[in-house]
């Protein structure tokens, strides 16, 4: 299990069927749902607002999630994949939206249920990304709506990372 750190008196809230890998760090105002999963070497901060991620999301490996100190919080929903190395920032990333690798999401923006933000992206502050869009570029614009075979990739993959945060699980017990 990660490093789960007490900030200012305020322990994070991780559900006991959450995977928080070995070397990632939960600090303070933090809820984590059932089933999500804080992949190595992220840092998920609440030090300044709270920061909420809800069930069956994955936080994958090098993410930084973090607030906009007084401006706004961060709320992750259901099922949502945040790709490799990405930063989101005070910001709000709704049910089944799909963060691409290395991508930065910064104040105040949302991305809606079932849209995506493509890899590498850099979405502005107070951008939003409507239902069942992709996003990309720097600044990250509109490009397509998404095709329907898109979104039944996305439960799956949301689907594997669930099972892959509970074969991690059951190693390091093991270990």
């Amino acid at each position: 299990m990660g490093d789960i750190i007490t900030y200012q008196g305020i322990k994070p809230d991780v559900h006991p069927e959450a995977f928080i890998a070995p070397g990632a760090f939960v600090i303070g105002k933090v809820e984590i749902g059932a089933k999500s999963s804080i992949w190595y070497n992220c840092t998920v901060r609440g030090d300044e607002e709270p920061i909420h991620i809800g069930s069956g999301t994955n936080i994958q490996d090098g993410t930084t999630i973090h607030t906009s100190g007084g401006i706004a919080d961060t709320w992750i929903g259901d099922h949502v994949l945040v790709g490799h190395m990405s930063m989101l920032h005070g910001c709000r990333i709704e049910d089944r939206a799909f963060i691409g690798m290395g991508s930065v999401v910064l104040d105040d923006s949302v991305v809606e249920t079932y849209a995506m933000l493509a890899a590498g992206s850099v979405l502005t502050p107070g951008k939003r990304i409507p239902t069942g869009q992709l996003w990309a570029g720097c600044p990250a614009r509109y490009m397509r709506d998404l095709r329907p075979e898109e979104t039944e990739i996305h439960a799956e993959q949301v689907a594997r990372y669930v099972k892959l945060g509970e074969k991690h699980t059951a190693a390091l017990k093991q270990a």
